[in-house]
């Protein structure tokens, strides 16, 4: 008897068959890609303000919610479509549903007692988070390489 090499596959056979069933190529849909469970997100630190952007295209302004408490910052959003279609001889559904939620801990410096700003537009959430006062001063020490 002789033992076969598999070389990290399973099957020493067919090599086309094992490229059959991976996942990319089987199931190419949406609905089964786990990487995309939450919307890409930008942050832009300025002198007065944290800018943090959403990628979040096919939901409405309604669709979002966004709480802060304490030093977190929550930001979710949810949305569903359904449709039937009736005939004669057939009935069609079809339905949609599409959630995230992201949450955010928020630097020290950030004003707490202000109130968040929110605008969306062209499927893009900006939030804009102030900072506190203290925070906007510069306050760079220059070190003295010696």
């Amino acid at each position: 008897m002789s033992l076969v090499k598999l070389d990290g596959k399973r099957f020493p056979w067919n090599e086309s068959l094992i490229d059959f069933f991976n996942r990319d190529m089987f199931i190419d849909d949406d609905f089964f890609n786990l990487e995309k469970t939450h919307p890409s997100m930008n942050v832009k630190e300025h002198k007065d303000d944290f800018e943090i952007e959403f990628a979040a295209p096919g939901f409405e302004k309604k669709d979002f919610e966004i709480t802060m408490k304490d030093d977190v910052l929550e930001v979710s959003a949810q949305k569903s479509k359904e449709e039937t279609e009736e005939d004669e001889n057939f009935t069609r559904r079809e339905f949609n549903y599409n959630a995230f939620t992201r949450t955010l801990q928020l630097p020290t410096s950030v004003d707490r007692s202000k109130d968040v700003k929110a605008v969306y537009e062209n499927g893009i959430l900006k939030l804009k988070v102030l900072k506190m006062e203290e925070a906007k001063e510069d306050h760079k020490k220059v070190i003295e390489v010696v």
